[in-house]
């Protein structure tokens, strides 16, 4: 992982973020905890207050998410951040999946019109 970060630490034009121990429902758990500890009413909590509180706050939510091994499932893989994210399911696993796997998907990606819940 350090490799990784020195190799891409004067990127700017992707955000790769790889969440290794992590689960979607414990993190919306801390953040209400979170929440009412710092002594929040309920009328001040909106969804930009509530995104304040996620474990990375900073980051942006996924546009793409790519969904290896054939499974159809979220995995409780940020269950926030993917309200309006697109996905590619692929039944390549994970350590095969390589970059011909990567430029498919970012092709079917590019090949959608986003509405971001509009019709």
């Amino acid at each position: 992982m350090a490799d990784l970060e020195y190799e891409t630490a004067a990127k700017t034009r992707l955000q790769l973020w790889i969440a290794f121990d992590y689960g979607g429902r414990a993190e919306l758990a801390d953040a209400a905890r979170s929440m009412i500890a710092a002594g929040l009413s309920p009328e001040e909590v909106d969804e930009d207050v509530f995104a304040v509180y996620l474990y990375a706050p900073d980051m942006l939510d996924p546009d793409l998410v790519i969904r290896t091994s054939g499974e159809l499932r979220m995995s409780n893989f940020l269950l926030w951040q993917l309200a309006y994210s697109e996905f590619v399911f692929v039944d390549t696993l994970w350590p095969d999946f390589g970059e011909d796997d990567l430029r498919r998907a970012v092709a079917a990606y590019a090949g959608r019109q986003r509405r971001f819940g509009r019709r």
